[in-house]
């Protein structure tokens, strides 16, 4: 069942999925090394599987992990924490719901605790932030995935087209004299 909540300017999106073969879905084989003008220490390619920036408690999910998770939707949230720009800019997964990073902590009361959550930002660096509160709030945090990553292992996102701009309504003509 899905379910379609508004609060304020944004749309917020709830689904599922069930918390089996997570444990697999964490063990997953990393994602192949993209190309990346930075490099690690060891002067190889910077990838979600080895992002020396990544310092987060949150796993951070690879494509085939999140695919796996997403797979049994009944206990998922996926929670995209990007700024509607970015949502239409890159794209996203079907069904999510959005609360933009800085109004997290404001909004812990319209996140389920009984969902498995997977945080999403475009590189899974915010992502990663907001899984480590969450799960300090005691939610049950599955990972953090990056879209554009999932994107660069081959996963297709749902492209948004932003609403075309309302155009003024032609004023009625006053009559004449």
């Amino acid at each position: 069942m899905q379910t379609l909540l508004r609060f304020g300017a944004g749309l917020l999106f709830l689904i599922g999925a069930a918390s089996s073969g997570l444990a697999q879905s964490q063990t997953a084989a990393p994602a192949a090394p993209q190309p990346s003008a930075a490099a690690t220490p060891a002067g190889e390619a910077v990838t979600p599987a080895n992002d020396p920036a990544y310092t987060y408690k949150t796993l951070r999910l690879n494509r085939s992990a999140f695919d796996a998770i997403a797979a049994h939707p009944e206990q998922l949230l996926v929670l995209d924490v990007r700024r509607p720009d970015e949502l239409t800019k890159f794209g996203g997964f079907p069904v999510y719901l959005s609360v933009q990073t800085g109004d997290v902590q404001k909004s812990l009361a319209f996140i389920p605790r009984d969902r498995l959550i997977v945080v999403v930002s475009n590189r899974a660096h915010r992502a990663g932030a907001i899984g480590d509160l969450l799960t300090g709030y005691g939610f049950h945090v599955a990972g953090a995935i990056g879209v554009r990553d999932y994107e660069d292992e081959g996963g297709a996102l749902v492209k948004l087209a932003p609403p075309p701009p309302k155009t003024a309504a032609a004023a009625p003509a006053s009559p004449q004299k």
